[in-house]
């Protein structure tokens, strides 16, 4: 191919790197599978130049997800429970993951029911900014879930229908 994407025709390798090395560009191997080769004229330096602007780009405009932490208490008072949903609330309002763990320390783990309820009543306070990415599960002396933005996932669902 041409510089401007024009076909030039099957033709001997001596006579391709001739004809680029008179237009003063690069002869490319595009696709080396196929038969014949695949070549183009182009500046290389060029093209990794738009390749790069391309990613950064790319990069640019991508929302890194980060998972934040907030951590329970079994005996935790409905009102330090409320400022901790709120907090919740407020790191998946900003696109965040959020895993909420209940710590548990010497015989408290004995009941991991209270545990479970206390992690229930958060995602049935945060069911409409989250959804629960993760059950509820012990791990070591925690229990742990993990709730994930609603916003974020219905953004995926719309690009994924698009496309």
């Amino acid at each position: 191919m041409g510089e401007k994407g024009e076909q030039l025709g099957i033709m001997p390798l001596a006579q391709a790197r001739e004809i680029a090395r008179k237009k003063n560009l690069d002869l490319v191997e595009v696709a080396a599978n196929t038969v014949p080769p695949v070549c183009r004229l182009l500046d290389y330096g060029k093209y990794k130049y738009e390749q790069a602007k391309k990613e950064r780009q790319a990069r640019k405009s991508q929302k890194v997800q980060l998972l934040r932490e907030v951590r329970l208490r079994p005996r935790i008072d409905n009102h330090d429970f409320e400022a901790k949903t709120r907090l919740a609330g407020k790191l998946l309002d900003e696109g965040d993951k959020v895993k909420v763990s209940v710590m548990f320390r010497g015989r408290e783990i004995t009941h991991s029911d209270i545990g479970w309820r206390l992690l229930q009543r958060m995602t049935e306070s945060l069911k409409e900014v989250a959804s629960l990415e993760r059950q509820p599960s012990m791990d070591g002396n925690r229990m742990v879930m993990i709730l994930s933005p609603v916003a974020a996932q219905k953004l995926n669902k719309g690009k994924t229908e698009e496309a």
